[in-house]
């Protein structure tokens, strides 16, 4: 069936002459959904919303009136006790997983009996309602619409207040109390153990993992506070923000919890730092949790306690392609142009977090091919790239060892986890000039400074020089809500923050600049992450600076030369994502340091 289908020509016009869309728009969604394969094909509704920026709220409104479905919440209080314990009523009388699947479908049991059942959502049309509804145990059910930040406020009352973890943890909190003098308070593993099965700390920590996923959150950090209370933080957009705190309890015993569920380390250990990881099916998803655990010292020196952060890689998250990597103009065709050579390293710089891995898994889906033998040394090895043999470092393997099996392993790409030393250095460097093309990071604040690093390992200049193609430093920075995000008064202080990262007055005057609001769609006015690039590309201006540089590496030089050949300092391409209406002005003065 087309596409273009007299149904869906006719809501796209109703939603022309509502003045929803423009009928340019309409015609292009239209296009868009004809190219897509017939069992993968969008509906005109997402195509609008997710390619277009067609306000949800407006559009869904006007299709449900197109499909004559009522609409709820108009006029009454949805946020009434009432109304909540009418959807708790009807969560507990299904099985939790149709609960759950109402909500992914970003619906509710909004008013219900033993017989009958009003579902609210913000998409009537959605074809999984269909099957979810069909397994509802009600005789009688009706669909309505609800705008979607009515439905996302409701499931927020409802649905994270109903997890049954933490009622379970609030439930022993109120019951148990704890001797305050630490002298008679003996602690030993049957007492830690007696703590884990009385206060279903399980529970807690595989809700823990689950909603973390579900959150869109990169680590969870787990924090002693003092005996009987332990913090729990999850990093969303690069922010850590308090996700619960858990009294009444003893964190040796939450650190117990974590670490049996965690391989490859000893439950036991509290005086050194371990490395370990777990494994859990998340909504149908393989997800991979790299466990790290630290000693740590806390207000009673007698406790043992331990610092525990949890990494969650995500394959869904992996970038394969490397036009959604956001590369700006200059950044990208240095980029490609380097990946694209048949030896030579590249290098991507930048602190933990910055998003390397993320450039660097990228790029090598846009090389690898079966024609081509594709060898990674990481540790740890966090995505799985297809197409390529990743080998992962231990004790029987380390990493120099690891180095020299690869130069015997016939290979065409390598990538390198991280240069470390002279060693690392030396063994890429003899691969990118032996025909092979090297993948590495290294942490360094910009791309000039990555020069004189090698430099300062006892890289001679003229190999690094003959060696890299590119060194690229990159950061990642909040990206702006684009529903909510506000224009910002050019008031005095904006003004000086604009010129504090580079802004001339004349710029000043013709950028709009923007704030961060917040909205549902949101988080406190950010939504994701972009990056920020300085790629210093070496040609042969590069080159030969660095190659006469004997034993003086000038780094201010290089960067002075490459800005002349169109290279953006890491500021200045904040200043064109702000220049764009991406991002604050704040987010990039966090995040870079002056030019």
């Amino acid at each position: 069936m087309l596409a273009t289908s007299s149904v869906k020509r006719r809501m796209g016009e109703l939603l022309v002459n509502q003045g929803v869309i423009t009928a340019e728009v309409m015609e292009k969604a239209l296009k868009v959904m004809d190219k897509e394969p017939e069992k993968k094909r969008r509906r005109l509704p997402t195509v609008l919303i997710e390619d277009f920026g067609v306000d949800h709220e407006q559009l869904m409104g006007k299709v449900a009136e197109f499909y004559a479905f009522r609409e709820v919440g108009r006029g009454e209080d949805y946020m009434a006790p009432e109304r909540i314990e009418a959807i708790q009523f009807g969560q507990n009388n299904m099985p939790a997983f149709l609960f759950d699947e109402l909500v992914k479908a970003n619906a509710i049991p909004y008013q219900s009996d033993q017989n009958s059942v009003l579902i609210a959502t913000a998409d009537p049309v959605n074809p999984a309602l269909i099957d979810i509804i069909a397994k509802l145990p009600y005789r009688h059910h009706e669909v309505a619409y609800l705008p979607l930040k009515k439905v996302k406020y409701l499931i927020e009352q409802v649905y994270e207040a109903k997890n049954e973890f933490l009622d379970l943890l609030d439930e022993y909190s109120a019951e148990t109390e704890y001797v305050d003098d630490i002298e008679e308070e003996i602690l030993d593993e049957e007492q830690i153990d007696a703590e884990i099965n009385q206060s279903m700390l399980n529970s807690l920590v595989e809700g823990m993992l689950v909603e973390a996923v579900r959150k869109d959150v990169s680590d969870i950090h787990v924090i002693p506070v003092d005996k009987t209370n332990a913090d729990i933080y999850f990093r969303l957009d690069g922010k850590l923000q308090l996700w619960l705190r858990q009294n009444n309890m003893r964190p040796e015993a939450l650190a117990a919890v974590i670490k049996d569920k965690t391989r490859n380390v000893d439950r036991f250990e509290r005086d050194s730092s371990q490395d370990g990881f777990i494994q859990r099916m998340i909504d149908g998803t393989q997800i991979r949790y790299r466990v790290s655990i630290i000693p740590m010292v806390g207000a009673d020196f007698e406790r043992k306690f331990e610092s525990i952060v949890i990494r969650i890689l995500d394959d869904r998250k992996v970038i394969t392609d490397m036009e959604k990597l956001g590369l700006q103009k200059n950044a990208r065709k240095a980029f490609v142009e380097s990946i694209t050579k048949p030896s030579g390293i590249v290098i991507v710089t930048g602190p933990t977090g910055s998003g390397k891995s993320t450039t660097l898994v990228a790029a090598l889906y846009s090389v690898v091919n079966p024609s081509v033998n594709v060898l990674t040394v990481e540790e740890p090895v966090e995505y799985l790239i297809k197409g390529a043999r990743q080998l992962k470092i231990s004790e029987k393997m380390p990493f120099d060892l690891a180095m020299r099996g690869i130069l015997r392993h016939d290979p065409d790409i390598v990538l390198v986890g991280e240069i470390r030393d002279l060693k690392t250095a030396e063994i890429a460097i003899k691969l990118a000039n032996t025909g092979h093309l090297t993948f590495s990071t290294l942490h360094t604040n910009d791309a000039p400074s990555a020069v004189a690093r090698l430099y300062k390992m006892g890289v001679e200049p003229f190999l690094i020089a003959t060696s890299i193609n590119l060194v690229m430093a990159q950061r990642l920075i909040r990206k702006l809500c684009e529903n909510c995000k506000k224009e910002v008064e050019k008031t005095d202080e904006v003004r000086e923050l604009a010129l504090g990262i580079g802004f001339t007055e004349k710029d000043v005057e013709e950028t709009t600049f923007y704030d961060a609001v917040g909205c549902t769609k949101c988080n406190k006015g950010f939504r994701g992450r972009m990056g920020i690039h300085e790629a210093l590309y070496f040609d042969k201006e590069i080159k030969r600076i660095i190659y006469h540089a004997g034993g003086n590496i000038d780094e201010d030089l290089i960067r002075q030369t490459a800005i002349k050949n169109g290279m953006l300092t890491l500021r200045a391409s904040g200043r064109e994502r702000v220049r764009a209406g991406h991002t604050t002005i704040a987010e990039v003065l966090a995040a870079t340091i002056e030019d």
